[in-house]
């Protein structure tokens, strides 16, 4: 009896203690719920597709997490704004290289190493363009995208015109659009990143090769006044003529509206904007833009996006389960799905695009050298500079060799 006496009542013990225990455990269990968070990013075309994969994730979780989108020239100056200000969200788009690491070293970015999924589901090179040299990583990867010319397959097929194997038969197909009285390029320099980010930094792979030569010129091995980078610029400044009529004050909203309506037949641009065609009266595609004759074709093809989480967040928790989300099969999954054509995810999960252009603008890659957008690993002190140098030399201010003398200039000044 004695024995039977001592085992109830260490049983009733046992009760209570777990009855303690899951009481308290009650609220960390049920804490995600009725949870909402805030998500800055530069992608302000991408309302829809991106509230329609955060309430798949609410579904899942009961976190309700708002999309706020800024334009994007506007969205580092608006998020150091806010960071500083105490008024940033919590989760962040992240740009990769020295942007992002920006954030990061400020404190702003938080450490994004551990989070489960993150090294098991991305190779190294996908991770790098968000690590810190000793390993740290502050964003998670979200998408690459590619650059490239878009054109009009019915005015092309109209004027006999063949997609350009080289630079020179771009200018011809260019000619011969203007003497038939088409614009042939869409692209202006009203908002000044266009230009730079996506005319000359998609072209520039052609001229001084990927990633091995670009470290030459970042270690100032290479001058960006020599006789590539000079010809990377007077070729870009050759597409003058080709350009909308006072293509000074076209912006890159105009660009797309003169390609979209068959006003001009090419437009070079990035993937992301491959699904904003969708309802146009004509059959478009994409190229690549030619190399010189006797170079190489490239492809800028660039960790564009990663997300990452504000180190002041009140929900840190949340933040960081949803980044682990976005690591796992199941997120990529549903990110493919709804995220807008054009955009390429970097986890190692096998993916279909059902998107025609999305697939004919990932086959550019094809058998060509790749690499990011010039200046962002660790040149971005020099994107004002380079963007002025380009926009002077298509206004016929400055001559390629000046223009380069310039980026030279301020890349000696940082030194």
């Amino acid at each position: 009896m004695t024995t039977i006496k001592k085992g109830g009542v260490f049983l009733k013990k046992f009760l209570v203690l777990f009855m303690a225990v899951l009481i308290a455990l009650l609220p960390i269990v049920g804490m995600a719920e009725g949870v909402s968070l805030t998500m800055g990013s530069w992608r302000a075309d991408d309302v829809e597709q991106m509230n329609n994969l955060l309430s798949i994730y609410k579904e899942k979780t009961g976190v309700d997490i708002t999309f706020q989108p800024t334009n994007p020239s506007d969205y580092n100056a608006t998020l150091n704004l806010q960071l500083e200000g105490g008024t940033g969200p919590d989760l962040m788009y992240s740009r990769s290289y020295a942007t992002g690491l920006e954030l990061f070293n400020a404190g702003h970015a938080g450490d994004c190493t551990d989070i489960p999924g993150l090294h098991e589901n991305f190779t190294e090179l996908n991770l790098a363009p968000w690590a810190t040299e000793d390993g740290k990583m502050f964003a998670v990867p979200f998408a690459a995208v590619s650059h490239g010319v878009y054109y009009n397959k019915d005015v092309f097929a109209a004027n006999n015109i063949e997609i350009p194997a080289t630079f020179e038969e771009l200018l011809a197909a260019c000619e011969t659009l203007k003497t038939a009285g088409i614009t042939p390029f869409a692209n202006g320099v009203a908002e000044e990143w266009d230009i730079l980010e996506c005319f000359f930094l998609g072209m520039l792979p052609n001229y001084v090769g990927g990633a091995e030569n670009r470290a030459k010129y970042e270690s100032g091995e290479l001058k960006m006044n020599d006789e590539n980078f000079v010809a990377a610029l007077g070729d870009i400044g050759k597409m003058a003529p080709y350009l909308p009529t006072g293509f000074e004050a076209v912006t890159y909203n105009d660009s797309q509206i003169l390609f979209a309506t068959g006003k001009a037949a090419m437009f070079m641009d990035g993937s992301w904007t491959s699904g904003t065609y969708g309802d146009v009266e004509f059959e478009w595609g994409v190229f690549a833009l030619p190399a010189p004759e006797g170079k190489a074709t490239a492809i800028c093809f660039h960790p564009d996006l990663a997300i990452t989480y504000n180190t002041a967040t009140a929900h840190p928790d949340e933040c960081k389960a949803f980044l682990e989300w976005l690591c796992s099969e199941e997120g990529v999954t549903a990110a493919v799905a709804n995220l807008p054509a054009g955009y390429y995810p970097l986890s190692n999960f096998s993916v279909t695009f059902t998107d025609e252009h999305a697939n004919e603008f990932l086959a550019l890659n094809e058998g060509k050298e790749t690499d990011a957008r010039f200046v962002w690993p660790t040149l971005m002190d020099l994107y004002a500079p380079m963007n002025q140098a380009v926009i002077q030399v298509l206004k016929g201010a400055m001559t390629a060799q000046e223009a380069g003398d310039s980026i030279v200039a301020a890349f000696d000044a940082l030194q």
